[in-house]
């Protein structure tokens, strides 16, 4: 396969249950940006600022946006998602792919890495909401079984007040109103529904194996926002580093970091995995 510097070229892969959608851009080492529920277009200016020396590739995680699943009443757990990103690793053929991952991706990350150490170099996992790691853990499990219930039965609005109520993330009433109230792309609204039906309780139900993961040695980094101080997914991020004895990389920005400040977060992520190449 060809890729052109700084152009994308797309293309799908069928695996079990699903066909992915995927892009490349730039030339030199594989590696690999996903997030979950976040699309591969939400990593296209971080991508694009990492082509000039990297091979990137950015995938829609199954069931979302142009990556289809047979049965939109299955789950997506990060083992399911981390066995697609195995194949495309596996169906590109170029080696073992460093690997950045955000908020769901960051699960999906490491669950990689634990099934499939082999086809990892360095694994930065940025902002995993595993909430399970937290003393608060039972209490947010119903939290988030409380609002998938009421997104499910048509309190949209309601449903992600109580996310960014429990994230941490304080929103206005009416922002909300106008995000997730109104007219909406009919896309968008089926990605949201499928998230919130299949992805988001095991993504953040699920537990690490911090054996495994200790194994990875240097070869695994976890991110947090310089903006995300006492936001959940800062908690959780720093009780895995405490887990696996681990001291977190500040990137730049927020949650969503890599959106607001593209370039400056490829140059902290560039650091991060040059640390191990030297």
């Amino acid at each position: 396969m060809s890729v052109a510097d700084g152009t994308p070229a797309a293309s799908r892969l069928a695996v079990p249950g699903a066909e992915l959608y995927y892009e490349f851009r730039g030339s030199g080492p594989l590696l690999v940006l996903i997030g979950a529920p976040m699309k591969s277009d939400s990593f296209a200016p971080l991508a694009e600022e990492l082509a000039s020396s990297r091979t990137v590739l950015t995938t829609d995680p199954r069931g979302i946006g142009r990556s289809s699943v047979e049965d939109r009443d299955t789950d997506s757990t990060p083992e399911l998602r981390a066995r697609d990103l195995a194949a495309l690793i596996e169906h590109v053929g170029r080696g073992a792919a460093d690997v950045f991952g955000s908020s769901g991706g960051a699960v999906t990350a490491l669950a990689l890495a634990q099934s499939r150490p082999d086809l990892v170099g360095t694994v930065i996992s940025h902002e995993p909401p595993l909430n399970e790691l937290l003393p608060d853990r039972e209490e947010l499990r119903a939290s988030t079984q409380l609002m998938c219930e009421r997104y499910l039965s048509g309190d949209v609005v309601g449903a992600w007040k109580m996310f960014m109520d429990s994230a941490g993330i304080p929103v206005p009433s009416e922002m909300l109103e106008q995000m997730f109230g109104g007219e909406r792309d009919p896309q968008d609204v089926a990605d949201e529904r499928f998230w919130f039906a299949h992805e988001l309780r095991p993504s953040t139900w699920w537990e690490p194996d911090v054996e495994k993961l200790r194994e990875l040695g240097d070869r695994l980094v976890v991110g947090i926002g310089a903006d995300s101080t006492g936001q959940e997914c800062d908690r959780t991020s720093r009780a895995l580093c405490k887990l696996l004895e681990l001291t977190p990389v500040i990137f730049p920005g927020d949650h969503t970091g890599f959106v607001d400040h593209p370039e400056d977060f490829a140059a902290q992520l560039t650091r991060s995995l040059a640390r191990r190449e030297r």
